[in-house]
């Protein structure tokens, strides 16, 4: 392994054989998006008009009406939910999380439900789950329908909220019709749903609200950043209350693409989400890797993860108690995954002991551990360069 800057400050480095995890660091910045965040460090720029400009670009790649760039996408999710609860209301922006008098419930099916939607619950919300967990019983009946999200829509619905998974249900265009039937907007969890970069336009065209990604996964962006896009009023809210607002009202001249001084009738105080900036340098490498990406040959770079992926699974597949199969990118993946599957009796150590051992190495190795239960772990390729690839191989059979 080559010395790197983790090795100065005594800090095991990670091998990454488990994709965009942001324990582990989420991606690799793009070197373009590195050297563009150390030229952003030698000068200044209105944070504003940085916004500003980060909102032109992710409206050209999305579709949206603006955009909005925060640290990360669960920030992004707070901030939707603050703005659908407060809209351009000064007074309401200053409550929250307090929401005593606003329409504050968000509804959400109930296989949405994840522990990342604390994130609206920050701002406020209150969340209103729908519908059952049917489908996993093999009846035939869906988890939500239509109807249930309907009935759980009131008079206090600030929004609905979806997971975009290839596995969720109900269909997303379903959940859109409903809830603009009733004049409610739809906010959209896809921080990993990128690639395929279509995706980008996708949930703006099917008439989402609010749509948030990660900008330190595929788009390898800084890691402290999430994209929102959407429409042009919530992301002025968002702005309004995100941005720095310690100004003098005669002295505050805001981009009028992002703040609506007149619909605001004054400077709002700092809002909940000013913990939430991203500085300079991660605006401008933002920018630079949202670039980038939307040029990138997706096909090649999927087809490399492909042919790294082959190669791990049909030397492990060698090991007597480990058999290999490989998934397409799929639900949970957006390259193609090596399950390895440990024989447990023919191994001398447990698929935990295996994972956890390697990850106590220095440098630590993280492999995927979601199916541990099931005596399995998975190897992604997508942050697993081609000259790590063999350690990793060296150390599991070691183990194993």
């Amino acid at each position: 392994m080559t010395d790197s800057v983790y090795d100065d400050l005594d800090v095991p480095e990670v091998i990454n054989a488990t994709g965009t995890k942001t324990r582990i660091g989420g991606s690799l910045i793009r070197p373009e998006a590195a050297d563009a965040m150390r030229r952003a460090a030698e000068g200044f720029a209105r944070i504003s008009d940085l916004q500003a400009r980060a909102s032109e670009l992710i409206q050209d790649v999305t579709g949206a009406q603006a955009g909005y760039v925060a640290s990360g996408a669960s920030a992004c999710m707070t901030l939707a939910a603050a703005a659908c609860i407060a809209g351009d209301d000064p007074a309401a922006m200053a409550s929250l999380p307090d929401t005593e008098g606003l329409a504050d419930e968000i509804v959400v099916p109930r296989t949405h439900r994840t522990g990342y939607d604390h994130a609206y619950r920050v701002a406020g919300a209150e969340l209103v789950d729908v519908g059952a967990n049917d489908a996993y019983l093999g009846t035939g009946a869906e988890n939500t329908e239509r109807w249930e999200i309907e009935a759980a829509i009131g008079a206090d619905t600030a929004a609905v909220a979806y997971v975009q998974k290839e596995y969720t249900t109900p269909p997303l265009e379903a959940v859109v019709e409903v809830a603009h039937d009733n004049d409610v907007p739809v906010i959209v969890d896809a921080a990993a749903e990128l690639p395929p970069v279509e995706n980008l336009e996708r949930f703006i065209d099917l008439g989402v609200d609010l749509v948030a990604f990660s900008g330190g996964k595929a788009i390898r962006g800084p890691q402290t950043t999430g994209i929102l896009a959407g429409r042009e009023d919530l992301i002025r809210s968002v702005a309004a209350q995100q941005l720095d607002m310690h100004a003098a009202a005669d002295a505050w001249v805001p981009p009028a693409e992002l703040v609506d001084v007149d619909a605001l009738g004054g400077v709002p105080r700092q809002g909940i989400g000013r913990g939430m900036k991203v500085g300079k340098g991660e605006l401008v490498g933002l920018i630079r890797a949202l670039e980038l990406f939307v040029e990138e040959d997706h096909e090649a770079r999927t087809a490399e993860w492909r042919d790294r992926a082959e190669r791990i699974a049909e030397e492990l597949a060698d090991e007597p108690a480990l058999s290999t199969s490989l998934a397409a990118a799929s639900a949970t993946d957006v390259a193609p995954t090596v399950t390895v599957s440990v024989d447990e009796a023919e191994a001398p150590v447990t698929t935990a002991e295996l994972v956890r051992g390697l990850r106590e190495e220095n440098p630590r190795i993280f492999v995927g551990a979601d199916a541990l239960d099931q005596a399995q772990f998975t190897i992604n390729p997508m942050c697993l360069p081609d000259e790590q690839v063999a350690y990793v191989l060296d150390r599991i059979r070691d183990r194993v």
